[in-house]
């Protein structure tokens, strides 16, 4: 699969749950999650059947959450709704490259690793970017900007279908705002993610029109509009 097929983007957690991120993963049937603390996304087949909605709630438990993502399909009845979130998925027009000049270089720029993590997750209580949990930075290369001994802000690699990779967990703590440090890094991201022969994409609420204006001003364009889903298991 090349860089210009979309068509993994139409079930982006289990193309990479089936292969990127194969070794994060728990399976069972035609069902799939990661592991426990890496991130709570879930996904069934294309044409899931109640076989395989069963196994899926093996995989995560009873009364266990169930993070759905973009999956249009609707499981039982006995599993109940948790939230439903309006939202696009944006991708990187194919022969593009970022502004250079807005790349992130020199030395407040780091690659974030284990050590990292309480900082990482002080920064996500302030921000809310979405869900991050302490394993989660080992889905792919997180990069983040420093001041004052303090992590400020932050952009990452998260699902992995073939021939893309997406960018999430963009934020910045309310007092480094409005200094460019979100478009440097996504920037720097999308840099990154084409030099290896792959095409950034991401996913947005509806409702978040200030995170949706800067990745269009940078390039990212609607590829089409989706609804986040979340269950509980029976």
């Amino acid at each position: 699969m090349t860089s210009g097929d979309t068509v993994a983007l139409d079930d982006p957690v289990g193309e990479s749950l089936r292969g990127h991120h194969a070794a994060l993963a728990r399976r069972l049937g035609r069902a799939a999650t990661y592991l426990p603390g890496v991130a709570t996304f879930s996904a069934v087949s294309a044409d899931p059947d109640a076989a395989d909605w069963a196994d899926l709630a093996q995989l995560l438990g009873g009364g266990e959450f169930a993070d759905m993502f973009s999956c249009p399909a609707t499981p039982p009845p006995d599993w109940a709704p948790v939230f439903a979130l309006e939202g696009r998925q944006l991708i990187w027009p194919a022969g593009t490259r970022p502004a250079q000049a807005q790349t992130a270089t020199g030395t407040d720029v780091v690659e974030l690793g284990p050590a990292d993590v309480p900082a990482i997750l002080e920064l996500v209580e302030r921000t809310q970017p979405g869900p991050f949990w302490p394993r989660t930075h080992e889905l792919g290369t997180y990069l983040g900007i420093g001041a004052d001994g303090r992590l400020v802000a932050m952009a990452g690699e998260r699902l992995r279908p073939p021939g893309w990779t997406e960018i999430s967990a963009v934020c910045t703590a309310p007092e480094a705002r409005g200094q460019g440090h979100a478009a440097r890094l996504l920037n720097t991201l999308v840099a990154r993610i084409l030099a290896r022969g792959e095409r950034p994409f991401l996913h947005v609420a509806e409702a978040n029109t200030g995170a949706l204006a800067l990745y269009e001003r940078l390039g990212f364009t609607t590829r089409k509009h989706v609804t986040f889903r979340g269950f509980r298991t029976p």
